[in-house]
């Protein structure tokens, strides 16, 4: 059973920083990609940063130059360092797991919420 648990969401102020986690379990993820969307109310899902299973980044226009995805662990852990933070980039942030030759995410957590005050 998969299971992505994340984690280090909060209120933070506007150009403040946060870092989130998410605690990948129930699979071997060296061969996944794993990734970092957001929500807001009313909004679709978003897609904010990708790494593959070859450690090749991707990131949103909106993103790019201030958050970072990265992987321990064998991509176990998976985190999204997130500075210079802006009012809008409030959301639930989910961490989702696409398993190889998927075309979708397979998996995804819970969320947690980050609010960025200006």
């Amino acid at each position: 059973q998969v299971q992505l648990v994340e984690s280090g969401g909060g209120l933070v102020q506007a150009g403040g920083s946060l870092r989130l986690s998410c605690a990948a379990s129930g699979r071997t993820f060296s061969s996944d990609s794993m990734a970092w969307f957001r929500q807001t109310p009313g909004k679709e899902r978003e897609f904010v940063a990708a790494i593959s299973w070859r450690g090749s980044t991707g990131y949103a226009d909106s993103v790019k130059g201030r958050f970072t995805i990265f992987s321990a662990n064998a991509k176990n852990t998976v985190y999204l360092q997130m500075n210079s933070l802006k009012p809008e980039d409030t959301a639930v942030y989910y961490c989702a797991v696409r398993l190889p030759g998927g075309g979708e995410y397979d998996y995804w957590g819970q969320g947690t919420q980050v609010t960025v005050s200006s």
